[in-house]
Formats: structure tokens, sequence, C-alpha cells
């Protein structure tokens, strides 16, 4: 049974353009596209018709950095993959890239098929996988080629957190070499793991146990010398590079320099850096645990460098690094001792709205929005052009989005399975009205109608900004 759906008068965002037009999906993809009004869109007949008038209509965003279910610190994320990607839905994001572990001593393909299971058939919406190789070896290196066949074609490397993901220099530059050849692409969590341990040990040793002094002891300079390092090992690798959740502005930096020699280095960052800062981990009373995660907050002035490297294209995707822990039994095992606290915060639900609210304040333009939310991580990780456009044969993942009415994110109203909201109290105009993932309603005029289940997972190609 073929099935139709018009969206009429709204406004077409892409990464690219700006258009009054109607849409017209068909069988879960984009048939066409018409200006609106115009004798070729008059003449489309269609089962549903959803009216856009005065809204834009905008692709599905791609959050290409989530943890689902992921086991860390002693405990687990909060959110499942069901709860995770109903959330997702209801602040407008249509596909995530969730990261699958290798635990060491055990193989790639184990960590892969352990959180195909926890995700089949219990997402609303579209997914796909990193691997994250904890343990490099000649098996290892054999398994990454096989992955990037099959369509998981990007690798999570940690130069923090020694005795758990942790990869020394030796390790990193072989999983490098080995993906210069498959094709597949590094992504770095760049902090200096072994010197941030020292300064852990230091400061607990002088009782500087509060929340705020995992800021402190995660340095900005050790976020900017990982960095560093990492492009210096990608270079010579021969191998591209992709940082994750760049928090500070020597960081940016690093990555402005090397882009400018042209080499091929990626920067992502996430709202939690362009919005909070070390104002929030420094609340009284362990509130600030709630903002707990690494890279860590950084102080203020750091944003505008982060804002720019957005507007010049030194950072390209925003992604959320989505990882939320209950304060209650969760955060609170760092009572004590903030090396206890588990890392990570909610943010699946909130990403599209804060970077409207960055367009509302002059910080990005409209297209500028869509292409580091939708456009860019799908082409960064090879899902263009079936995700991250409207455009005829892309996937029919589109929001309808209000940009006039104004919201104030809280805990309160959420949907993701977390106990608070970074983002409480927050004043954002602009909202999620209506989803549609693959042509079918997941957000219906601000009620959930989607189905754990409908979203499928989706094999990738290698990054699409390489030659």
């Amino acid at each position: 049974m073929s099935s139709r759906t018009v969206i009429r008068g709204g406004l077409v965002i892409t990464a690219s353009d700006e258009i009054h037009a109607d849409v017209l999906i068909e069988d879960g993809r984009i048939a066409a596209l018409a200006a609106s009004g115009t004798s070729a869109a008059e003449a489309w007949t269609a089962e549903r018709t959803i009216d856009a008038t005065g809204k834009y209509v905008i692709p599905g965003g791609v959050d290409a950095h989530t943890h689902m279910e992921l086991p860390f610190g002693g405990t687990f994320a909060s959110d499942t993959f069901e709860t995770g990607t109903r959330a997702a839905a209801w602040g407008g994001t249509t596909t995530i890239v969730d990261f699958a572990v290798q635990s060491v001593g055990h193989s790639l393909r184990e960590g892969l098929d352990a959180w195909h299971a926890k995700a089949e058939g219990n997402c609303a919406i579209d997914y796909g996988f990193h691997m994250i190789v904890s343990d490099v070896n000649q098996d290892t290196l054999k398994e990454m080629d096989l992955l990037v066949e099959e369509g998981v074609t990007s690798f999570k490397q940690f130069m923090a957190y020694p005795g758990v993901f942790y990869s020394d220099d030796g390790q990193i530059l072989r999983a490098m070499q080995r993906s210069a050849e498959n094709g597949g692409l590094i992504m770095m969590h760049a902090e200096n793991g072994i010197a941030i341990d020292v300064l852990v040990e230091q400061a607990l040793a002088r009782g500087e146990t509060d929340p705020r002094y995992h800021g402190e002891v995660r340095k900005a300079l050790l976020e900017a010398e990982a960095t560093h390092r990492a492009i210096k090992l990608a270079q010579v690798a021969g191998a591209p590079l992709y940082v994750v959740h760049v928090s500070a502005m020597e960081a940016v930096a690093e990555l402005a320099r090397a882009r400018d020699e042209g080499l091929n280095v990626f920067g992502e960052t996430c709202p939690q850096y362009l919005f909070l800062s070390t104002d929030n981990l420094a609340e009284p009373d362990f509130e600030g645990s709630k903002y707990v995660c690494s890279t860590p907050l950084r102080p203020k002035e750091h944003q505008a460098h982060l804002w720019k490297g957005l507007r010049t294209n030194d950072l390209q995707v925003v992604s959320t690094d989505h990882c939320p822990f209950c304060f209650v039994g969760q955060k609170e095992l760092g009572r004590g001792d903030f090396s206890k606290i588990p890392n990570g915060l909610p943010g699946v639900e909130n990403r599209m709205d804060l970077l409207h609210q960055a367009v509302v304040d002059g910080h990005i333009s409209r297209r500028r929005w869509i292409e580091i939310a939708c456009a860019t991580p799908a082409r960064m990780f090879g899902m263009y052009p079936k995700k991250g456009t409207i455009a005829p044969g892309a996937d029919a993942d589109v929001v309808i989005y209000d940009p006039h009415t104004e919201q104030i994110v809280s805990a309160e109203t959420h949907h993701m399975n977390v106990d608070y909201s970074a983002y409480e109290g927050k004043r954002l105009t602009g909202r999620v009205e209506t989803v549609l993932s693959r042509g079918e309603l997941v957000i219906t005029e601000r009620e959930y109608t989607g189905h754990a289940g409908h979203g499928v997972y989706t094999p990738r190609s290698t990054c699409q900004y390489l030659n």
C-alpha cells in the first residue's frame, strides 16, 4: 500500500536553502518539493495533509554522539534505547549514532552484538553505531576492517580514563594506521588522562572533594595537549581525525591550526559547553555534581571561542554526548569524592531547541543551525543524503518547528529518564510541534504517536568529507 503525506505552507530550511515550499512524502521518502501555491503543489493529493503555515519545515536532527545504557563508574546511563530515542524524537532528533563498547579482553564483535541486542526493537527513531576500541591488538585491527565493510565506519578511542577505556599513543597510532587503510574515521576523546589522574590524586589529598574540582583538575591545557598530540599522530598515520566534545578555546586553536594546514581534522562541540560553565559545577549542596561530564564545563569566556569556531567551520558538528545519570542514587555516588561522580549529562531532547535559541540570539544563522545539527553529522558519518536534508529521495525524517512558541526547560516536562535537567528554568524561543520518521508520525502536534521498534538500524558509508 502506497501512503502519501503533503506538508503545506511552511518555510523549508536545509543547510543550503530556505524556500517557501510544500513537501510531498511517499512511502517513507521525500518525493518532491514545489513552491507553495503553485499549480504543481496544488495538484498533489494525499491521505494526510499537514499545515505548516508560519512554521519551519526542517530535516530531523542527527545526534552523532549518544550513550544509551552505557555502563560507567559502577552504574548505567539512565536512559534506555526506548526512553532515550523517544526523548530524542520529542526534541526533533530522528537519528542517533550511539557507541558500542569493546571491553578489554573481548572482541569488537562481542561489543557490537551486545549493543545491537540492547537497541533492536526498542527504538522510536533510526540509529547507527560507532565502535569504542578499548583493546588494540592484531585481532582488533582485523575486526576494524570487517566492521567498516558492514557499515560501522567510525571508531572511538580515549586518551583519558586509564584502566577503563584508555589507549596509549602506540595503540592510537596502530588504530589510526588501520583506519587510513580501511576508510574508517577515528573519533578521539582528547584529554591527557595520565596527567589528570595525578592532579585528581593531589586534589583529593588536599581535601578538595567537591564537584567543582572535577573542572579544575581536568585542565584546558591538558585537553589542548591531547588534541595536539592526536592531530600529530593522525598526521603520522595519514588518517583523518574527529575530536569529540571540544570544550576549551585552546583545543579549538589546535583544530583551527591543523585545518589551516589542510589536514582532515574535524571537531565537535556540545550544547553544555555553549550554554553552561564552571559556575554550574560550583553550585552548592552537591548540586554541581549534575554538571560533571568529561571534557568538563569551562569558564564562561570559552563560549565565545566555541561559537566563533562554529561560525568559521573550525568546529563542524554539535552533538550532545547524551549520557544521563540521576542525581539521586547515581551522581550521589561521588559525595565526598568528585572522582566517583558518574561523568555525563542529559541533553538529547534539548539540542535542537538550544541551537534554535542560538539563531534567535544571533550566534548562528538558520541554515548553519541545520548544517551543524543535521546535514554535517549525516555527511561526517556516511548517511547523507538519506539523512540530514529535505530533498527528493531522502528519508522523510521531517520536523515541523514552531519558531515563535516560548518554552521553559524543566525536568518536570522533559521526556528523558533522568531526575533533573541541565537547563532547568531556561527560557527558549521555538519548539518542536510534529515529527515524522521515514514518513510516520512520531510526534503529532505535541503528542507522542510513535512506538518502540519503529526505528531501524542504519548501516553507514565512510566519512563523506574525505577524498
